[in-house]
């Protein structure tokens, strides 16, 4: 018996494998910021895209610089950042022409972070597959430049961060709809994508991408959080970009409201609102071992404004402390991977016991 239980735990672990451990994500507060594509942060200071400009806030939200005409020094025609991201020292961000939900003239070009001026440029490889970019992001871990793809998802696109040849693409499995932002946090790559229609009142969501699949050929990707209204975010819209300031241990979010999104392309204004209105919804992150409450693949969004990644389905984790020995320990460790899979395998080794 001894011997079924520990192989069984053994299965489980590899299971597991790429699942992280829960995160409970606290909305700490929300900055109105001018741009509405990307966010990222070098830990003292915001940095924002706009369509066609940069921006430099501090951590309080108070706007510090900005240069709105950042694409005078190109040697092509371009008219669209995506989301952005920062490593050492330097803005990267995805250029590209954007136009009626299609990209041309892709391109990874870095930023000077105090005079907002472009000083490294590096075209994509057209035989990649990849059509557009939406947002950007340096794996340190393995040394990459990522690249989303709002036309198409399927795949993102990686290339060398010293040498800018194209490298590889990752399949993502299930594809995410409309990837607007991509960040790299501890090994892992965590995706925003405007799968929610905002006319139909849904959700946006958050992926993640487990850092062990990162050199595979394809990963199925994992649902880490749905940014529930009014709860989480104020109204329903466009979620963008994304980014983490590691020296605070705090989540970014970009998101904007107050317009339709036909093609990718900002039109007229909803009921209620005289502009488009650009956020940053800030969380603290802290990790937690216990199992969320709520329902499974959402949020919890209790009064304190505390939400936390998806967890098992109302009442399980109280059935959990119920169970007597040997199978306890199996149950518990199959509630805490929240996967079919998991609950598959329990259901095979339980009846030998």
């Amino acid at each position: 018996m001894v011997a079924v239980i520990n192989l069984s735990l053994l299965v489980l672990a590899a299971l597991a494998k790429g699942i992280a451990a829960n995160q409970k994500y606290t909305l700490s507060k929300v900055i109105d910021v001018a741009g509405r594509q990307g966010i990222t942060t070098n830990g003292t200071h915001y940095f924002v895209s706009g369509s066609t400009a940069l921006y430099v806030y501090d951590l309080d939200g108070k706007l510090l610089a900005s240069n709105e005409d950042p694409f005078v020094d190109f040697n092509m025609t371009v008219n669209h950042f995506g989301d952005i991201g920062f490593y050492d020292g330097r803005i990267f961000t995805g250029v590209e022409y954007f136009v009626d939900g299609r990209g041309e003239n892709i391109q990874i070009v870095e930023y000077d972070p105090d005079t907002l001026k472009p000083t490294v440029f590096r075209p994509w490889d057209e035989e990649s597959g990849q059509v557009e970019v939406s947002a950007i992001t340096v794996d340190t871990d393995n040394g990459l430049v990522w690249m989303t793809d709002w036309v198409n998802g399927t795949h993102i696109y990686a290339y060398d961060l010293e040498t800018g040849d194209y490298v590889e693409k990752l399949h993502l499995r299930a594809t995410p709809e409309w990837t607007q932002g991509i960040a790299f946090y501890k090994g892992d790559l965590y995706i925003t994508a405007d799968d929610g229609t905002a006319d139909r009142s849904e959700n946006d969501n958050l992926w993640r991408v487990s850092g062990d699949d990162l050199r595979k050929n394809d990963t199925f990707i994992q649902h880490e959080l749905e940014f529930t209204v009014p709860d989480i975010f104020k109204d329903f819209g466009e979620i963008e970009g994304i980014d983490f300031n590691r020296d605070t241990n705090e989540m970014l979010v970009h998101s904007n409201r107050g317009k339709r999104i036909v093609l990718g392309m900002a039109k007229e204004l909803y009921p209620g609102y005289e502009k488009e209105i650009h956020e940053v919804y800030v969380f603290s992150i802290e990790d937690d071992d216990g199992v969320g409450g709520g329902e499974d693949g959402k949020a919890d969004a209790p009064e304190d404004l505390t939400v936390t990644s998806e967890g098992v389905g109302e009442g399980e984790g109280e059935a959990a402390e119920d169970l007597e020995e040997p199978n306890d320990l199996l149950a518990s460790a199959a509630v805490s991977l929240k996967t079919t899979a998991g609950w598959f395998v329990l259901l095979l080794v339980l009846p030998g016991l």
